[in-house]
């Protein structure tokens, strides 16, 4: 059973394990969240300098993090113990999706173009609620359905499918099929790793969910989305970045958070990520977003403060190029 004092959330389950995970993390998952879903959209600008295939980028960025992550499961292991090997099925799960998501989002991108892509991914803030509700009961309370619109507003202005040449693509109908998919895979990523979490010991199975996406990625890689073994050391360095600001530092946060949060503030938080990417777009690439787009920002940033006051799980079950 969880509990708020002072403003913050506090889970009365499983005590050594929160303290493993580090308390201001604990005690703050709304904060937590939002900082891990900004440091997630740093990747989107990353990606873009990096400029490599889908395989190779997916490989690396969770490679290239394993050694920093394999210290963190290390240490959370000695002090409380191996998490049960029953509970790798799921890890590995989730890591296979994680990898079908940024392998058929980045293909999507030059087939449909970033905006609609950006929009179809997206879902995943109905689709997270949904899943929680009719796998494990979980309620979707009123005020969100109210918000829904709103959000999902801001998400189509964020993603500029309104504007002028927002669609383009080689592709668009196989765009919009991995636009789908991709989503479909974040959605049962993103419930996977909350659901991996209650349960505490989230930083080993954070570790094995990345070790199983940079298998896939790797036999996905090889056979259709194109692997290099050497990009490049420019490359490498461009990727060793996403590793550490997404992989690293975004989704671990997420990670340890996201259980602490009912289903619909984290996937409501998680949707920061493309105001992040037009931000940091803007700043690092020069590119300058339309009156739309901001608005489409200002949209979520007040959809997410409304999701997010006294949006912590009450039973500490509870629960891009744009994107990441």
């Amino acid at each position: 059973m969880s509990r708020p004092i002072g403003g913050r959330q506090v889970s009365a389950t499983a005590p050594g394990k929160d303290e493993a995970d580090g308390r201001w993390v604990t005690r703050y998952p709304v904060w937590s969240m939002a900082i891990g879903a900004l440091s997630v959209s740093g990747s989107a600008v990353l990606l873009d300098l990096a400029r490599t295939s889908p395989g190779t980028a997916s490989f690396y960025r969770c490679a290239l993090a394993l050694p920093a992550l394999l210290a963190l499961a290390a240490a959370e292991r000695r002090r409380v113990g191996a998490f049960p090997r029953h509970r790798y099925g799921l890890a590995v799960s989730a890591g296979a999706l994680f990898a079908g998501d940024m392998l058929m989002w980045t293909q999507a991108i030059g087939e449909v173009g970033a905006g609609l892509s950006t929009v179809l991914v997206n879902v995943q803030v109905v689709m997270v609620p949904l899943l929680a509700r009719a796998v494990d009961r979980e309620p979707v309370p009123r005020r969100f359905l109210w918000w829904l619109p709103v959000l999902l507003v801001g998400v189509v202005c964020t993603g500029g499918v309104l504007e002028q040449g927002g669609t383009v693509g080689a592709d668009p109908l196989r765009g919009t099929v991995h636009a789908v998919l991709a989503a479909v895979c974040y959605s049962g990523f993103l419930y996977l790793l909350r659901r991996g979490g209650h349960t505490g010991q989230v930083r080993q199975v954070y570790t094995a969910v990345v070790a199983s996406a940079a298998v896939v990625s790797l036999a996905a890689g090889l056979l259709w989305y194109g692997f290099d073994p050497a990009p490049g050391w420019r490359a490498l360095g461009w990727l060793l970045a996403v590793a550490a600001c997404s992989q690293v530092v975004g989704w671990l946060l997420v990670a340890t958070a996201s259980p602490r949060l009912a289903s619909h503030v984290g996937a409501v938080l998680l949707l920061l990520t493309p105001v992040g990417a037009v931000v940091l777009g803007a700043v690092v690439l020069g590119e300058r977003p339309t009156p739309l787009q901001l608005a489409g920002c200002g949209l979520i940033l007040v959809s997410a403060y409304a999701m997010g006051r006294g949006g912590t799980s009450d039973d500490g079950q509870g629960g891009s190029r744009r994107r990441r």
